[in-house]
């Protein structure tokens, strides 16, 4: 069974660093677009609420790379993994793999990508004077958290699209709607004490995004209890889409062949 894994895994790293490959050669900047996409994306949304809206927080800037940065590792990762399996038509067809390969490479593939953006982040903290200090070291479990949460909703969405390619539409607009829902933009600190228990339970991501600013921001620790919660739900929840996809996984390669 170890070796197994080490194979399964070893697979996975080597496939992904041939995705980011092929990728960063269809570009001029090739590399740089890792960070330069999000910092893009984060000054536009600075100019229209700080200048344009004139609604920004304190310390927006920084407030809003905390926000963003991890959304989109979330949201931008499960929209590539979401096509992963359909996407492999050719080679499912071919040869007998596990499904899940599929999805733990664009998984991966983001991964590798989201480390330099979160170097980014961590450097904006620090300008804004938010040095590391030992309640950093709680960015270790939220991050791998978050890395489960992404894994278990990357692979579920790859599976309901393996059967429904429309529902990737679906996929597309339920990010827009975290977006807004998330804190992405305002703090969710800000709301009355019932709703704000009530965003932070049933919203993960608000969770998290809320999360890393109690730590990058604030300068304290969020609710660890809420935390240890969400990891056992993300781990339940992974081993039961890991045996389902096992399950269905001639039934899964019969469908995305016949599309």
């Amino acid at each position: 069974m170890p070796t197994k894994l080490y194979r399964f895994f070893s697979l996975v790293n080597t496939l992904a660093k041939m995705e980011l490959k092929e990728e960063a050669s269809r570009f001029v900047l090739r590399y740089f677009w890792w960070i330069l996409e999000p910092v893009i994306l984060i000054a536009i949304y600075y100019l229209v609420f700080e200048y344009f809206l004139r609604i920004g927080a304190e310390e927006f800037i920084l407030f809003l790379f905390v926000g963003k940065i991890p959304f989109l590792w979330f949201t931008k990762t499960v929209l590539v993994a979401s096509g992963s399996i359909a996407g492999n038509k050719g080679l499912i067809n071919n040869i007998d793999m596990p499904k899940t390969l599929f999805v733990y490479v664009s998984v991966h593939e983001a991964l590798y990508k989201q480390w330099v953006v979160f170097l980014v982040m961590f450097g904006v903290a620090v300008f804004n004077g938010r040095w590391p200090g030992l309640n950093w070291g709680w960015l270790i479990p939220l991050l791998a958290v978050e890395y489960g949460l992404i894994l278990f909703f990357s692979m579920f969405s790859a599976l309901c699209v393996s059967f429904v390619p429309d529902i990737r539409m679906l996929i597309q607009m339920g990010m827009i709607f975290l977006m807004f829902t998330s804190g992405i933009f305002w703090d969710v600190e800000n709301l009355p004490p019932a709703l704000r228990d009530l965003v932070l339970t049933w919203n993960p991501l608000a969770f998290i995004v809320d999360a890393f600013r109690q730590v990058l921001i604030h300068e304290s620790v969020y609710d660890r209890f809420q935390l240890l919660e969400l990891a056992a739900l993300v781990i339940v929840g992974l081993l039961l889409i890991h045996l389902l996809m096992h399950k269905m996984s001639r039934t899964i390669a019969a469908k995305v062949v016949e599309a």
